[in-house]
């Protein structure tokens, strides 16, 4: 379900990438619906759950890229913590 999955010191980091050419239907931060969040984070707390020796603390982060018609990046953040602690 995470597309990156990464430490960033002792702290799990589980990536979501989210890219968008139109903001028609909102930025792509916005498309991150509540259902989404929750199955992210059940995503996060199964992997961690079905492997050893990983960093006690974790968290979820949103990459947002906004996309011309070429798809070349006109915008891109990174937002950590963006769906909290997992």
């Amino acid at each position: 379900e995470s597309e990156i999955i990464a430490r960033d010191g002792e702290t799990l980091v589980f990536v979501e990438v989210r890219a968008k050419k139109s903001r028609a239907f909102g930025s792509p931060e916005e498309s991150i619906t509540p259902a989404k969040m929750t199955k992210l984070r059940q995503t996060a707390a199964r992997y961690q759950q079905e492997r050893e020796n990983l960093p006690a603390s974790a968290r979820i982060d949103v990459v947002a890229i906004e996309l011309d018609r070429a798809n070349r990046p006109l915008r891109v953040a990174v937002i950590e913590n963006a769906i909290g602690e997992c």
